[in-house]
Formats: structure tokens, C-alpha cells, sequence
């Protein structure tokens, strides 16, 4: 991991009376990442792309609309935010955000620390990312379930057979037809509440 985007609603501004905070592209480009910066919603689309990791600099307020924003986008790389006295105190009120970090960054931090931040952020992405998966494999075979076990009731209510028979008789018609058992299910649970109606 060596490219970086730093995500940033308004940059920050300190007043010459204030001591410069430290920021996310300044700790990383000091330990040799090569970090680019960006406020514009069109640039960080087309950035996102291109990095190995994007870290959101914004209050937990603002996160929510991100990590959206990049999930819309596909933006298959991991997700950092930067908890600094900025963003930390701004988002006092929205500790309780939702949503799907794989690490978090902070100014005290020394190079060894970034890097291994970095390391398992990208472990924790690829799980995370395996995880969504399992999880819409899950659904899709309860949505299969679903649809055979009703076209199952409806067999066995109409031929007067048992639900094992009428499983049986739904895997014979998927195998002669070369479809899917789901596919014939949902075909005659369709074609019976057309009819009923």
C-alpha cells in the first residue's frame, strides 16, 4: 500500500494565531506514502480509483455521506478515518455513526504504527469485503428457498402429494427442462397466483 487519498470536506484553515494542525498528508508523506488530497466530490470519484487506501479527514457527521457516495462508485479500497482534534471534536454528538471503517488514523501516531494501521485496515477490508459476499450468497438461497418451498405448498395442495414428493416432482422438471430448481419454482408460483387473480 503506497498511494493514499485524503478526503477532505473544507480544508483546514488556521488563523495565524494558531498552531497548524498536523494533517493526514503530512504524517503520511513524512513516512513515504504518496498522498493526494481532495474536496471535490467529482475529483475524489475519479481518485478513489486510483489509490490503495482513502482516508476520510471529516466529522462523523460527514462520514455517512462518503462512505456512501464511495460504496455507489465500487471504490474497492480500504477505509480510514483521521481521528485528530478536528474531526474528533466536531463529531462529539455522532459517536453512535454507523458504518464501515477498516481503521482509524491519528496524529500521535509514528511511522511503524501507520504502516501496521495500514497493514490490517487492508486485512480487515478484505474480510469485511468476503463477509458481503457470504452475505448476499446467504440471502440469495434464502430467496431460492422461499420460491421452492411455496411452489412445493402449491404442488402439494393441487397433485394431493406430499411436500417430498412434490420436491421431487420440482428437481425431475428442473432436470428436464436444464434449469435451475428456483427457476421452475418461481415460474409455478407466478403462473398460479395469475391465475387465482
Amino acid at each position: 500500500m503506497r498511494s493514499i487519498l485524503v478526503i477532505r470536506v473544507q480544508p483546514n484553515l488556521a488563523s495565524s494565531s494558531e498552531v497548524i494542525p498536523l494533517t493526514p498528508e503530512k504524517l503520511l508523506g513524512t513516512v513515504g506514502y504518496q498522498v493526494q488530497v481532495s474536496d471535490s466530490e467529482a475529483e475524489v470519484m475519479k481518485l478513489a480509483r486510483e489509490v490503495d487506501a482513502s482516508i476520510l479527514h471529516l466529522s462523523l457527521a460527514d462520514v455517512a455521506y462518503w462512505v456512501n457516495r464511495l460504496g455507489e462508485g465500487k471504490m474497492d479500497t480500504p477505509l480510514l478515518w483521521w481521528c485528530a482534534p478536528d474531526t474528533a471534536a466536531s463529531s462529539a454528538n455522532d459517536c453512535e455513526v454507523d458504518t464501515s471503517f477498516d481503521g482509524i488514523l491519528t496524529p500521535s501516531m509514528a511511522g511503524p504504527e501507520i504502516h501496521w494501521t495500514l497493514h490490517f485496515a487492508a486485512r480487515r477490508y478484505m474480510e469485511r469485503k468476503q463477509w458481503e459476499q457470504e452475505r448476499k450468497q446467504l440471502l440469495s438461497k434464502l430467496e431460492d428457498r422461499k420460491w421452492i418451498d411455496m411452489a412445493k405448498a402449491i404442488l402439494s395442495d393441487l397433485k394431493q402429494i406430499s411436500e417430498s414428493e412434490a420436491y421431487d416432482l420440482l428437481r425431475k422438471k428442473a432436470m428436464d427442462e436444464r434449469k435451475r430448481m428456483v427457476d421452475v419454482a418461481t415460474a409455478i408460483v407466478k403462473a398460479h397466483q395469475l391465475l387465482q387473480s
